[in-house]
């Protein structure tokens, strides 16, 4: 067994006991003679669910990013098919215009060709004969064939023909067509912290980018899609709209902001996004921690909603609040608008790392990373008729209100 192989059976070994002590917590039942307190309880179930998390991306458990690396293989496939295609009509354009040149050159050589041919073809015809006289006979008996003879192309030593003779022993295993399959195929490089590609889909956890040429409040927004049902409709949210202030000041300058009281106090220093235009008085919390009660899974380590579970972590300095994205209103869809939509043009359908997800919830950034402008980064990232879009269109930056 290998190092690799033995460490993985290490990490998985470990991650299983990890979760099943973390699993035992549910055990501590409330009872009434029972004297802890509802945020210890709450606190076991967190913390189960953020280990989970630490564990899912340490085993590099995304299916994601898996299918992102097979979309960039793709891509590189058809780059050097498009090259090599290039590169056999130039020589064939070059051989066409050399053609003419040396027709009357090829008939000179083809009459003298013919006349060496004549003469070679007496001299070496009656060996020839003999030996394809030879190999017939060998062909044709049925005792030899046991012995090995003519299997795989083995040529019998009692024909008298040389056994090492080169055309008879060609590898019958490699052609020159097989070789680049024996050849080490390239890798494509794909950074777990930024990727993105477009999809021809909708599905929980994935973007839409609004189209460079839609207006109003949605202009070069993304948008996080949170629910998608053909009867009751599409929900997300847009993620790349900071409002100035933190949840603490844009909740007290907001008169229709409606959050509970505590929950201002425990995420006062909380980032907080315009979502969209639908019941802009709610508010939704965006973050990494994990699959808290209350919270819905939408991509690996990104989740919305639970803040009461979170506000537990915050009380107990286990989570920071900073890395809690407060979302205000979100988008809604009836059933088969989004669809029409985007036959239309007005969105552009992505699955991008968890990262850009989190892009205002405390995710680590990189000199790659244009932090001021999400819309831009992603298409950017996507790149080809993407990159364009962005390079074109962008400039105004994602600190903005609609």
């Amino acid at each position: 067994m290998t190092n690799n192989s033995s460490s993985m059976m290490i990490v998985r070994f470990a991650a299983v006991a990890i979760l099943t002590m973390a699993a035992s917590s549910n055990a501590f039942q409330m009872s009434p003679s029972t004297t802890t307190s509802s945020t210890i309880l709450y606190s076991k179930n967190s913390g189960r669910a953020h280990t989970e998390r630490m564990l899912e991306e340490s085993m590099g458990d995304d299916w994601r990013l898996f299918r992102a690396k097979l979309v960039a293989q793709e891509k590189m496939a058809a780059s050097s098919s498009s090259l090599g295609d290039n590169k056999k009509k130039k020589k064939k354009d070059a051989k066409l215009s050399s053609k003419d040149n040396t027709n009357d050159e090829l008939d000179k050589q083809g009459q003298l060709s013919e006349l060496f041919a004549g003469a070679i073809s007496s001299i070496f015809h009656s060996s020839s004969d003999k030996e394809n006289k030879k190999r017939s006979l060998a062909l044709s008996s049925d005792e030899n064939l046991m012995n090995g003879d003519n299997i795989g192309g083995a040529v019998p030593s009692a024909a008298g023909v040389d056994t090492a003779d080169t055309n008879s022993l060609q590898d019958p295993f490699v052609s020159a067509a097989e070789l680049p399959i024996h050849m080490a195929s390239k890798q494509v490089e794909v950074s777990k912290h930024r990727w993105a590609h477009d999809i021809a889909h909708i599905e929980p956890g994935c973007v839409l980018i609004a189209n460079e040429k839609l207006g109003g409040v949605f202009h070069q927004t993304v948008v996080l899609i949170v629910d998608h049902h053909e009867k009751t409709g599409t929900t997300g949210v847009v993620i790349n709209r900071p409002m100035q202030g933190n949840l603490n000041k844009v909740v007290t300058n907001q008169d229709n902001a409606t959050i509970d009281l505590s929950l201002k106090l425990a995420f006062k220093p909380a980032p907080v996004s315009y979502g969209g235009p639908v019941l802009q008085d709610e508010f939704a919390v965006l973050h990494g921690f994990g699959h808290v009660e209350g919270s819905k899974k939408l991509a690996p380590g990104v989740f919305i909603g639970g803040s009461e579970e979170l506000m537990n972590e915050v009380r107990i300095n286990r989570f920071d609040p900073r890395h809690a994205l407060f979302i205000k209103g979100h988008a809604a869809w009836i059933p088969g608008q989004l669809d029409r939509e985007i036959k239309k043009d007005v969105w552009y359908i992505a699955s991008v790392s968890s990262d850009f997800l989190l892009r205002y919830a405390g995710a680590p950034t990189t000199k790659e990373d244009d932090t001021k402008d999400l819309w831009k980064d992603i298409l950017s990232c996507m790149g080809g008729k993407y990159a364009a879009v962005a390079k074109k269109h962008a400039g105004l930056g994602d600190l903005r209100m609609p």
